[in-house]
């Protein structure tokens, strides 16, 4: 399951940006996965939430944006999204391509609050 390293290593990617303002809070995370990490994203969700207990990042949200496949042919130089796995051209059977798109695994998008405000303290 290597779901729960990712969900740590987001963790960490996030602390990296966090303020050390205790009045400052992570609100979202946006995370960019493409089909070809074969990411579960439940499991992920799970082992995110999991970790984030009892942390500043309690309350976080985490948004998974799902990247599709998407090949570009060198013969002929179509470009298009795949389902499978069958890595050809659909217009002219070539096997010879580049994937363009569905290999990420990002953190795109970091959301704070000030909570300076609320009477919600933060550990």
């Amino acid at each position: 399951m290597h779901e729960l390293s990712l969900a740590q290593e987001i963790i960490s990617i996030t602390e990296q940006y966090y303020s050390s303002d205790n009045n400052e809070r992570v609100k979202s995370i946006k995370v960019k996965i493409g089909k070809l990490q074969n990411v579960l994203p439940d499991s992920l969700e799970f082992c995110f939430n999991a970790l984030i207990q009892n942390s500043k990042m309690e309350n976080a949200k985490m948004m998974i944006e799902h990247v599709p496949i998407k090949l570009e042919c060198k013969n002929c130089g179509n470009i298009s999204e795949q389902d499978g796995y069958l890595f050809a051209c659909p217009k002219c059977g070539c096997s010879a391509i580049t994937v363009i798109s569905g290999n990420e695994l990002t953190v795109s998008e970091i959301e704070f609050e000030n909570v300076s405000n609320n009477k919600e303290v933060l550990n």
